[in-house]
């Protein structure tokens, strides 16, 4: 099997936590050379060092906030401009938890916002390097909220189906120049967002954080909760070479949880 991305560019957005990070060290360990997209600029730092510890590429960033998606056109055209990336991972932070029909219109906007313009904006910059070489990986880290919504994430339900569907369309659009398209759905991993979801759910329901997460685990058929490089193993295989008949999936990566085939 090959995974060898000694001579691969990988660009990761979301990677000073999580399962960005933890994808960004995973690509980095098979020989990548990783630049790193984030909009605080002494974790990206922090992030480098760790990255030099694990191969001698010359790791970069990118400081951009999502929030600002012209922002991020100016800057990434800028690098695209000088560099050819192989592989991208559009990542980032979900909407706030909350019942979709309470949900203020700016919510959408700004979900919108940070997750298709940002990522629709990334693929214009990057693809036509990909197309020159043949060869082009762009996997989504999205939700299983794809396969069945979950309950209080109503903007983000909404959104990552969007997200989805955009994915799936260019899939079929790049795929006849080596780009494959594919979306990465994490289940319940121990990130930060979901530290925030128990700790919110706990102060609504009156429960412990405990009481909430022991909750969650009872769903999950694997018995725990994962941790973000479970996931960026799932994500570096389908950057790599032996993953190149993927195309246009959603792949679940949950223990079980989601009850569709």
């Amino acid at each position: 099997m090959d995974l060898n991305l000694n001579d691969k560019k990988a660009l990761v957005c979301g990677s000073t936590q999580g399962i960005g990070k933890a994808t960004a060290l995973e690509l980095a360990s098979l020989g990548a050379q990783v630049t790193l997209v984030a909009r605080n600029e002494e974790k990206l730092k922090m992030v480098i060092d760790e990255l030099r510890l694990v191969s001698d590429k010359n790791h970069n960033y990118i400081v951009a906030d999502f929030s600002h998606p012209e922002s991020l056109k100016e800057k990434i055209n800028v690098y695209a401009a000088e560099q050819t990336v192989h592989i991208l991972v559009n990542n980032t932070g979900g909407p706030s938890p909350g019942p979709v029909f309470d949900a203020h219109l700016d919510e959408f906007k700004q979900a919108f916002g940070n997750h298709l313009l940002c990522n629709h904006i990334l693929v214009q910059a990057i693809a036509p390097g990909m197309k020159k070489v043949g060869y082009g990986r762009i996997i989504n880290i999205i939700s299983t909220s794809v396969k069945i919504p979950l309950k209080g994430l109503g903007v983000s339900n909404t959104i990552r189906g969007a997200v989805a569907n955009w994915a799936k369309t260019l899939s079929i659009e790049l795929g006849p120049f080596g780009i494959t398209v594919n979306n990465v759905l994490p289940g319940t991993t121990m990130t930060g967002r979901l530290e925030s979801i128990i700790k919110s759910n706990a102060e609504k329901s009156g429960k412990t954080q405990e009481e909430i997460k022991a909750s969650m685990v009872g769903e999950i058929p694997a018995g725990r909760i994962s941790e973000p490089h479970e996931v960026a193993a799932v994500v570096v295989f389908l950057a790599s070479p032996s993953a190149g008949y993927i195309n246009g999936i959603n792949l679940p990566v949950d223990g079980g949880r989601t009850g569709s085939l």
